[in-house]
């Protein structure tokens, strides 16, 4: 994000991880089915140099598995990607294969 270091930040704690995508479903399915989840996938908002965060779309694939195995179902998730200003457009598109329904740029 603008103006944060997040260079001494473990990189694993950039993104988000099948567990918590699937806490926020677990959490929000109870009062809507209709909703998006804002994972981290390396998404920011503005357009920055290159840096301790890379677009990694592959994970929103991981967290759909994650939680298709546990609905018995495919692709049970919807993703907003927030910040994709700047992205390239074949992560944008393997984005939106992985479920992603809105994006913010």
């Amino acid at each position: 994000e603008d103006g944060v270091d997040n260079s001494g930040v473990s990189k694993d704690k950039l993104y988000s991880t099948p567990e918590e995508v699937w806490q926020v479903y677990e959490t929000l399915a109870p009062i809507s089915e209709k909703f998006t989840i804002a994972a981290a996938f390396g998404n920011v908002h503005g357009v920055y140099k290159a840096g301790n965060v890379v677009l990694r779309p592959e994970l929103l694939g991981q967290f759909q598995a994650h939680a298709g195995r546990i609905l018995q179902r495919p692709l049970p998730l919807s993703f907003v990607f927030h910040g994709g200003s700047g992205s390239e457009k074949q992560k944008i598109d393997e984005a939106l294969g992985h479920g992603v329904v809105k994006m913010n740029v």
